[in-house]
């Protein structure tokens, strides 16, 4: 009888990445850094378990929309105050923060549960081509 492998907390090992996302589409690079970051890329992967990598993104000021996307879609953001909702455009969220666009990109497509905190804190993205996870020594990664 063969019976079902279920990894432990202590069988994880994370490695980190480093990811260049010059001249890449928001979207596409999204769902294979959430990929990495829930670790479904190895083979012990398991959905109630966070194992997957750290991912160090740079050139994030360099990425782009295909489309018109930068003035069609909207980020909504609720206050929890009355009349409280503030809507913006990926060209205005942008210009004041490019980190904050590839985040909502790929908090976007990991699933809505308590391992969501734990997985996103895993992400790093820096605006510039230098980051500050030089000593995890991140290895490349071409996406």
């Amino acid at each position: 009888m063969n019976k079902t492998y279920s990894p432990k907390i202590e069988d994880i090992k994370r490695e980190w990445f480093l990811v260049d996302v010059k001249g890449k589409t928001v979207g596409r690079i999204a769902t294979k850094i959430a990929d990495i970051l829930r670790g479904k890329h190895k083979p012990m992967y398991s959905p109630h378990l966070d194992c997957g990598d750290f991912i160090v993104i740079v050139n994030a000021k360099e990425i782009r929309f295909t489309g018109n996307k930068t003035a069609d879609k909207l980020y909504h953001h609720h206050t929890r105050y009355g009349n409280g909702l503030r809507t913006t455009t990926p060209k205005r969220l942008f210009e004041k923060m490019p980190e904050e666009v590839i985040m909502k990109a790929v908090a976007g497509m990991i699933p809505q549960n308590k391992l969501k905190k734990h997985i996103l804190r895993k992400l790093k993205v820096y605006g510039g081509s230098e980051h500050k996870q030089t000593a995890q020594e991140p290895k490349p990664l071409d996406l």
